[in-house]
């Protein structure tokens, strides 16, 4: 691959709907056809084990990281593993010497990766691009939050547009061309 990473912040849930697999799957490999390696939380769970069997079947370099008391959840196909102390060096971890964060859907920790990706874009420690893949109209709540916080001036427009949001894998495959 030409040495571009992309990182996916995405659920560990088993019990999700199979669209948000799919969309995984179909984000992974529009990653992959642009050139780059995926990196992700580096599990066999929910979507984060789609994205590694994906990163994999694609041929693309396959990097995952773990915090330490996640042992015995590793992803057990062809991978490079990182082992972190603690959930916010994994976070760390997983950005480093990437150069775009996708945001799937996901629960309370991919919420945390991507907002704290997104603080860190704003205050210049993150020079990626953010994007997030809106399946089905995922993260709409989103958008109207970060809206409420900019007319409540909580936000800055400017800091909206660290974000790109697909709704749909064309809007990614576009996004990622581009980059």
């Amino acid at each position: 691959m030409s040495g571009k990473r992309a990182v996916f912040f995405c659920s560990a849930s088993n019990d999700i709907d199979t669209k948000y697999q799919q969309a995984a799957r179909e984000a992974v490999r529009a990653a992959c056809l642009a050139g780059y390696d995926i990196v992700s939380g580096g599990s066999f769970r929910g979507t984060m084990g789609v994205v590694c069997d994906t990163a994999v079947e694609c041929g693309a370099g396959n990097y995952g990281v773990l915090p330490d008391f996640m042992k015995g959840l590793e992803y057990q196909g062809p991978i490079s593993l990182r082992w972190a102390p603690t959930m916010s060096e994994r976070k760390t971890l997983m950005r480093d010497g990437v150069s775009v964060a996708i945001a799937l859907p996901g629960g309370i920790g991919t919420m945390d990766e991507l907002f704290e990706t997104m603080v860190l874009a704003k205050l210049g420690r993150f020079k990626g691009r953010i994007a997030v893949l809106n399946v089905d109209g995922f993260y709409d709540p989103l958008k109207v939050l970060l809206d409420h916080l900019v007319s409540e001036r909580m936000l800055c427009a400017e800091d909206v547009e660290l974000v790109f949001f697909a709704d749909n894998v064309s809007d990614l495959e576009a996004f990622l061309k581009d980059g």
